[in-house]
């Protein structure tokens, strides 16, 4: 009897693991994000809660990295499955210029999806009203061989200028906040979500300028780089700056491996943008959450998946 029980037990223990294996069991993506402290890794596991939440069998393991051009390696080499990147790094990787000059072209990923702005903001003393006055002074455009160097090579080169017409200096956003205080430079480069914190503290205690980009100089600079969109930064952002001001923005962007199904990446850009109030309850950056924005600021091939739920909704 005890034999009989024993081969029951395992003939229905078979049965059941047979039927887990066909239904396919539970997919777990691994998701590429950023540093703890910074908003790639918070809004991404977000984003990671109510998407598996929305999806069946779906869950996700979210990693702490080196953010942008460290998640289109993982994503490329299959360490990761889906990353979130800066569009204009993701344009570079696809193409094999500026920061993978060296390297060359990247493949095996695409867009999924753009999600929030990360302002181009320049930021000067208040005695400087336009881009054109940059001219000789001491401007800071960011860390060595960082996506805000490039950025601030590109706006540059549609004024007519470059590198050569102003005094460089090669800081990070709160050290170039905190030079611009000391009157150590008269400028600088910042690209993060508006208002950024190094901005808000700097203005409560300086008479700073957010300088524009008109709209022929915004034309001219997405003609030749597409992954840029215009965006207002609203008056009232930083002390003493009232009006909206006028600049570009690069796009915080899911970018996933060319591996993963359509109907799975079809799945996730849905729940993504039908979740956006879910999703901006507990993370800011969720309301910037568009359809129409997101394939504005992609500028590579996007997943097959994805492009589905785009044409479903008119947008693409």
């Amino acid at each position: 009897m005890k034999k009989k029980a024993f081969a029951i037990t395992l003939a229905l223990l078979t049965a059941v693991a047979l039927i887990l294996a066909g239904c396919g069991g539970k997919t777990t993506l691994k998701m590429a994000t950023g540093g703890t402290t910074g908003t790639y890794y918070a809004f991404s596991g977000t984003v990671s809660q109510v998407l598996s939440s929305k999806i069946s069998n779906l869950s996700f393991n979210v990693q702490s990295t080196g953010a942008s051009k460290a998640n289109i390696y993982l994503v490329a080499d299959k360490e990761a499955d889906i990353a979130i990147v800066q569009n204009d790094v993701m344009y570079y990787a696809y193409n094999g210029t500026d920061l993978f000059a060296e390297e060359g072209a990247v493949k095996g990923f695409s867009a999924m999806a753009g999600c929030y702005a990360e302002v181009v903001q320049i930021v000067s003393k208040n005695n400087i009203k336009s881009i054109e006055e940059l001219k000789g002074k001491r401007v800071s455009v960011g860390d060595i061989g960082s996506g805000c160097e490039f950025n601030a090579r590109q706006i540059l080169e549609a004024y007519g200028m470059s590198f050569d017409d102003i005094q460089i200096n090669n800081l990070s956003f709160s050290d170039s906040a905190t030079a611009l205080k000391d009157d150590k430079i008269d400028a600088f480069f910042c690209v993060a979500g508006a208002p950024t914190t190094a901005i808000v503290e700097l203005a409560t205690s300086n008479e700073i300028n957010i300088l524009g980009i008109d709209d022929a100089h915004a034309e001219k600079l997405i003609a030749k780089y597409p992954f840029y969109t215009k965006f207002n930064v609203p008056g009232g952002a930083y002390k003493g700056v009232n009006n909206d001001v006028q600049t570009v923005a690069v796009v915080a962007t899911y970018i996933v491996s060319d591996d993963l199904s359509e109907d799975l990446v079809y799945k996730m850009t849905k729940a993504l943008f039908e979740n956006k109030e879910e999703i901006a309850k507990a993370h800011a950056k969720g309301a910037e959450l568009d359809p129409e924005y997101s394939v504005s600021g992609i500028s590579i091939p996007i997943h097959p998946g994805a492009l589905k739920y785009y044409k479903e909704i008119g947008v693409k």
